[in-house]
């Protein structure tokens, strides 16, 4: 750092603190930098006589200091983790760009939330990923046939009045006090994203343009900077003004602003809350129930294809040969590339006896066209049941979800299991992200004989409970669980109780830290609903799960992935399998 460019920056800047510093600060600051160039007395009391007549000249000092030059060995250093650190965030924004410019938004949101686990705390980051998230919801709503049919239906005060119905159960049912201002903050967000997509515009044939729509996006936060909102009733009349401003001013009717206000009141409370078209709020009962209408396949987008996470047992898609791993790249002829990964698993969805066209790539092979008939498909949250070690008795079953039939599916496979000489179980969670709470404390119940199996608390009385084990009916074989950064709720209830109750052994990767409880609310006043986090749960030894997860006893860094996990350890692949076989082997010879 060269002295002249440090005093003439601050004098610059800051003329008037310069002037009152005393003598000797300045004398003890001068010094330090002088001692560093080697400069000698005669030349530091030069400089001290010049520095005391800054006042009067401050050319003087300016050209005093500059005759210093420069001293690469007094440079401060900047930490190469600092600079690489900044270049990393760079790349991930201008990354992030490119995917917004061209509408990724799935994407987009799977960028912006590997980069916020990256870099926590990054306020721009949580921003980009909140801007994404409300990008692709509102992408899935406009091509959602229940929601349009509700926009088409309902007139504005009924819109209105279901806006209403869903602050009234935010402020029931929420395990946090409501800020009402920051949800209706985040509605305008909501209405500001809404004026930008093609379908929403089309949808309602908006004609505004942004230079039209901005003077009045400026008045209507002004109306909202001068009356904070602090209760449910400030924040409905907020959202039924903005309704008729922007319906009035630039022909976004009213009845759209009010479902963007809705949608916005549950999506800013947390990450796991959220309003749900109808049509989202049957495929929620249906994954409850254990059983839906369509192909039997699980998939995750990619960006020009959707892989094959799961195929199902037994349903249409297993029968048609399709494998997991496997990437769909055409849907009736359309391109998963020429369209969006949103757009393309739609088209998969359909009525009961319905056909759909799909092309299948698997591996480098040319895609194969394949025409499958929909139809209801029974979900088993039990797979893979088999023994894996005869000689040593030693059993193991994948449970994929927690649902209504998970406690039946359970006592089968456990009881099949028996016949074939178990006297130890490996429980496999890997990629299970969850269901029900009451599916997994039966599930736990299982393998505890006392204690408390999980602890919920949330803001009324109704949500504080504490879950026992109960003697009847325990299987008393050790046990070992795993778990992967994918097992996530119901998984962690399962994988804490057996932890804190030191009744086995858990091999693999910290848990994802979903410690939380959603319910699930129907509207009485439209065909949807909303899902709200209504408690916080521990395990037995009262540790937090969000956030934190369930740590393993032995962790093994590689995990299979969960679609190819049963077939990896077949073939000797899965890392974590093979450590949990051999600790279970170690239990037997005990």
């Amino acid at each position: 750092m060269r002295p002249s460019g440090c005093l003439r920056g601050l004098h610059k800047a800051h003329p008037n603190r310069l002037l009152r510093h005393p003598v000797f600060q300045i004398s003890r600051l001068f010094r330090y930098e002088c001692c560093r160039h080697h400069i000698t007395v005669h030349r530091w009391i030069d400089a001290m006589r010049s520095l005391l007549d800054l006042v009067r000249f401050p050319i003087a000092i300016l050209a005093l200091l500059m005759s210093f030059g420069t001293s690469t060995s007094a440079q401060v250093r900047i930490p190469a983790q600092a600079t690489s650190g900044t270049a990393v965030l760079n790349e991930v924004f201008r990354q992030g760009s490119q995917l917004e410019s061209t509408r990724q938004w799935t994407e987009a949101v799977a960028h912006y939330e590997q980069a916020v686990d990256r870099h926590p705390g990054y306020r721009e980051l949580q921003k980009r990923l909140i801007v994404a998230r409300t990008h692709l919801d509102l992408a899935r709503r406009y091509t959602d046939q229940s929601f349009l049919r509700s926009l088409r239906k309902m007139n504005s005060d009924e819109w209105l009045g279901v806006y209403s119905e869903v602050l009234a159960k935010i402020q029931s049912h929420y395990v946090h006090l409501s800020d009402w201002h920051s949800l209706v903050e985040r509605g305008l967000t909501n209405v500001e994203v809404a004026l930008t997509e093609r379908q929403c515009r089309d949808q309602h044939a908006l004609r505004a343009s942004s230079s039209d729509v901005a003077p009045v996006f400026d008045n209507v936060r002004r109306v909202l900077a001068s009356r904070p909102v602090r209760t449910r009733e400030q924040a409905r009349n907020f959202a039924s003004h903005a309704g008729q401003v922007f319906e009035q001013h630039v022909g976004f009717p009213a009845s759209a602003i009010y479902a963007e206000f809705i949608c916005a009141a549950a999506s800013a409370l947390d990450e796991y809350s959220a309003y749900l078209t109808g049509s989202q709020l049957d495929d929620v009962f249906s994954q409850i129930e254990g059983n839906f209408v369509g192909l039997g396949i699980e998939i995750k987008s990619q960006t020009d294809s959707l892989l094959v996470v799961r195929v199902i047992p037994g349903g249409p898609a297993a029968e048609s040969g399709i494998l997991a791993g496997d990437r769909i790249v055409a849907v009736d002829g359309t391109s998963v590339r020429a369209t969006t990964t949103d757009r393309a698993a739609d088209m998969l969805k359909g009525t009961a006896g319905s056909e759909v066209s799909v092309a299948i790539q698997r591996e480098a092979r040319q895609p194969e066209s394949l025409r499958i008939i929909r139809r209801r498909v029974e979900v088993p949250s039990i797979e893979n049941t088999t023994m894996v070690d005869r000689q040593m008795g030693i059993g193991y079953l994948r449970l994929t979800s927690f649902q209504k039939t998970t406690s039946r599916d359970l006592d089968y496979a456990l009881w099949e299991l028996n016949k074939q000489g178990m006297r130890g179980l490996i429980i496999d969670l890997r990629g299970n992200p969850g269901g029900l709470l009451d599916a997994a404390v039966e599930v736990a119940d299982k393998f505890l004989e006392t204690g408390t199996i999980v602890s919920t608390r949330g803001r009324g009385f109704q949500e504080d409970m504490d879950y026992q084990a109960r003697l009847v009916g325990t299987w008393r074989l050790p046990l070992v669980v795993l778990l992967d950064r994918e097992s996530a709720s119901a998984s962690e209830i399962l994988a804490g109780a057996i932890r804190d109750q030191r009744r086995g052994t858990i091999v693999g990767e910290r848990s994802y830290g979903k410690g939380s409880v959603q319910g699930i609310f129907p509207l009485h006043s439209m065909n949807g609903g909303i899902r709200l986090t209504t408690a916080k749960f521990y395990s037995p030894n009262g540790k937090a799960i969000s956030g934190h997860g369930v740590r393993p006893h032995v962790r093994v860094q590689h995990v299979a992935k969960s679609y190819d996990a049963f077939v990896g350890f077949a073939k000797g692949h899965d890392a974590a399998f093979s450590v949990a076989l051999d600790v279970a082997r170690k239990q037997q010879a005990k």
